[in-house]
């Protein structure tokens, strides 16, 4: 079962810039969020694919996976507590408005 490492990264690139995408271009929060997820995914195709296609395979790539998965399990739970306080405080989840928290 040989194959070629190139479509992986073809994906991982084009969920990459997608989500780079969303991310500078976006207002709302969520979509924010989502965006960064998505750039989180691109990053555990590549270890995975690396993993499973490199020179030596082997399970690491797939272990920082686990590691990354749970961290942006994580970076999404505060992000929509900030979320969560940005719409009380102001009524809105434009991410424009964030600023004016730190008061």
């Amino acid at each position: 079962m040989s194959g070629s490492i190139t479509p992986y990264l073809m994906l991982a690139a084009i969920l990459f810039c997608i989500g780079l995408f969303g991310a500078l271009t976006k207002k709302n929060g969520v979509v924010v969020l989502l965006s960064v997820e998505l750039m989180l995914n691109a990053v555990n195709l590549n270890l995975v694919a690396f993993s499973k296609f490199g020179a030596i395979p082997s399970l690491t790539g797939q272990i920082f996976t686990l590691f990354n998965i749970s961290i942006a399990a994580v970076e999404v739970a505060i992000g929509i507590a900030i979320l969560i306080l940005l719409y009380r405080n102001k009524g809105t989840a434009d991410v424009t408005e964030i600023d004016s928290m730190k008061r």
